[in-house]
């Protein structure tokens, strides 16, 4: 029994493709386009004149429209300047009648006040020289509470930056006293240290044994 045959037959793309021939048209080609049926010089003459036509009716339209426009802003333009002019008017005439008022109420003052100062001068003298005495006695009394005041706050401040001080005064003699405590325990144990340790007293052993030698 001899080996299968599994070899498939190579076809070429292109020669495939050349074989069928070209592919059908789906559309106009470019022939079509040159062959297309084209406008005479009359007619391309016919179409500008309706479009310059067209274009004259449209310019008249917008001309009609401005001049609408135009003759209601002219009127709003009265109408607002009008409205200003009369405003203004009526302000000037407020301010008339007020300086009008004014006057009459400071004359009718002026005189009321001649009719009461004829009748009641001795009285409002005598009142007058009251009020300035007490003016006076309210301003000496509020001088001496701010006076005490101030004095009082001072005196606080001197007395919290003297306890201040004393603070620090005793937090620095508690670390000096403390240092000295601490330095004279160092050294009473280097002492006992130096006494009884074991190098000086193999030193003595020795020097007694030469002594007794």
């Amino acid at each position: 029994m001899g080996k299968r045959d599994n070899r498939v037959a190579y076809m070429n793309p292109i020669a495939m493709a050349r074989s069928r021939g070209p592919p059908p048209s789906s559309g106009p080609t470019i022939q079509d386009y040159l062959s297309r049926p084209r406008p005479t010089w009359e007619e391309v003459k016919e179409q500008l004149e309706k479009k310059k036509k067209g274009s004259r009716t449209l310019a008249e339209f917008e001309e009609k429209m401005n001049e609408r426009w135009k003759k209601e802003l002219e009127k709003n333009r009265e109408k607002v300047l009008g409205g200003s002019e009369s405003s203004s008017k009526k302000k000037e005439k407020k301010r008339k009648e007020k300086k009008k008022s004014s006057r009459l109420s400071s004359s009718s003052s002026s005189s009321s006040s001649s009719s009461d100062s004829s009748s009641s001068s001795p009285e409002s003298d005598n009142e007058v020289e009251k009020k300035r005495v007490k003016r006076k006695r309210k301003k000496k009394h509020s001088s001496a509470r701010k006076s005490s005041e101030d004095s009082a706050t001072t005196s606080e401040s001197d007395s919290k930056d003297t306890s201040k001080k004393k603070k620090k005064k005793s937090k620095e003699e508690m670390e000096k006293e403390k240092d000295h405590k601490n330095f004279g325990r160092k050294r009473k144990r280097h002492d006992y240290e130096n006494r009884y340790s074991p190098y000086d007293s193999a030193t003595e052993s020795d020097a007694e044994d030469e002594v007794f030698w």
